[in-house]
């Protein structure tokens, strides 16, 4: 059995989530509600200990007025 390596890809999404939503000057509160979710929850993708989903990505960008597409291009997201 091979063994999987931990991938950058989530991590790098959470962190460019939090850097969008403070960049708007939006409190996670506010975020979380807009995307139909908990503050906890938000709370927890944001620092990682959750991998959000796709359409839950995809409630993110829309609450932060982004393109999905935006959201997930970490090209430029340095961990």
């Amino acid at each position: 059995m091979t063994k999987r390596r931990k991938g950058t890809i989530s991590p790098k999404i959470c962190t460019k989530i939090k850097f969008e939503r403070m960049k708007r000057n939006i409190s996670q509160e506010e975020l979380a509600f807009n995307a139909g979710l908990s503050r906890t929850g938000l709370s927890k993708i944001e620092t990682g200990l959750v991998s959000p989903s796709i359409d839950t990505l995809e409630f993110i960008a829309e609450a932060l007025g982004m393109e999905f597409s935006e959201l997930v291009d970490v090209s430029k997201v340095e961990l």
